[in-house]
């Protein structure tokens, strides 16, 4: 169990917006809301997966839609909030924990704002080790836990709850469509599950390991030493490639903000070239003459070349100079069930095998016990 202070929620922020592969949310946001509530005296406790009973009633909160509205579009900041009291509302129970959705940006913070404003613990778990653009994503109902119940919110308080739908990927269908009409994004809560549950379906550590990872980017920054370095050497993934920026497209569809970056080689890789996909988050890297790098569910990380700050799909631009790194996918999603869910096929690229990546996830500390 550990306490989020003020330097540990700047750890947690650096880290996640890395190994975000540039989605969950704008992490500078998070970190604002989430300073503010500490500076108002709160001190949200992370607990570990092992430590949660058996019969707690947990879920986990966080905001959906496009991270460009999510920048662009003032919150309220308790829509995650909103939407989880809803959804106790509808089970007549009250949550005693919540857990991050995914790893990525402002969604590994909005559960550590919820544990703020309601006391409830955090568990240091989440459903990806990364993030992941539609809510079926997630290992927790990959591997059989009921997506419904679930609730969303918007800025003005208006709630929509699902019920009595059997798989994930028609929740996302029904919850996507309604977070476009509430402008493009919303707060979420969903599903309910138990402490068993969650023990079982989670990747394990991620908080933890979130904040180990911006911690070793402060330290190498302070040292003098290479914050890209220091991240890989908390992973254990390898730089896939080094450039400047030289195109960034975005555009909104269908809820996400779907593109592709290029970018042109510098020092090693000077004279090629690499091209990323994303959709929300970056999903495929191939250098000039087509070969891929690194494919989803592996993640693949862009960060400022210099400091490793993380560069999301949002602020990405042209002129940038950035590192490009290579994670290995955790153990959960690379299982067939996983891969069907959250392979390349998943995301429209048939043509493209998933090779995983050498190496193993965070070094295999947070692998499910």
């Amino acid at each position: 169990m550990w306490v989020v202070d003020d330097a540990a929620l700047e750890r947690i922020a650096i880290g996640a917006g890395i190994l975000g592969t540039g989605g969950g949310g704008n992490p500078y946001l998070g970190k604002l809301h989430a300073r503010t509530l500490l500076a108002a005296g709160a001190r949200p406790v992370v607990v570990g997966a092992a430590e949660v009973p058996d019969d707690a009633l947990v879920t986990s909160v966080g905001g959906m839609g496009s991270p460009t509205i999510a920048v662009e579009r003032v919150q309220r900041g308790d829509e995650p909030l909103v939407a989880m009291r809803a959804l106790e509302r509808h089970l007549g129970r009250r949550f005693t924990h919540v857990v991050p959705g995914e790893i990525g940006g402002s969604n590994s913070v909005r559960p550590i704002v919820v544990a703020a404003q309601t006391g409830l613990p955090v568990v240091d778990a989440d459903a990806m080790g990364r993030a992941f653009p539609e809510l079926q994503m997630g290992t927790f109902t990959i591997y059989g836990v009921r997506p419904t119940p679930a609730a969303i919110a918007d800025p003005r308080g208006h709630v929509a709850v699902f019920d009595a739908i059997a798989d994930a990927k028609t929740l996302e269908r029904y919850a996507r469509a309604v977070t476009i009409q509430m402008g493009g994004a919303s707060g979420y809560a969903f599903p309910p599950m138990t402490g068993a549950d969650l023990k079982r379906t989670a990747v394990r550590g991620t908080l933890t390991l979130v904040r180990e990872v911006g911690d070793a980017v402060l330290a190498a920054r302070g040292g003098r030493g290479d914050p890209v370095e220091a991240v890989l050497g908390v992973c254990g993934g390898r730089r896939l490639f080094a450039g400047k920026i030289v195109d960034a497209e975005r555009r909104l569809v269908g809820g996400f903000a779907r593109g592709r970056l290029r970018l042109a080689g510098s020092d090693a890789d000077a004279g090629d070239e690499l091209t990323i996909d994303l959709q929300n988050e970056y999903l495929i890297a191939r250098t000039g003459d087509g070969r891929v790098l690194a494919v989803v569910p592996d993640l693949i990380c862009v960060v400022d070349a210099a400091t490793a700050e993380p560069i999301t799909t949002e602020v990405a631009r042209y002129g940038m100079r950035v590192a490009v790194l290579g994670v290995p996918a955790p153990a959960l999603l690379k299982a067939p069930e996983a891969l069907a869910v959250i392979g390349p096929r998943a995301f429209g690229y048939p043509e493209v095998p998933y090779v995983p990546m050498a190496g193993t996830y965070a070094n295999g500390r947070t692998a499910p016990a």
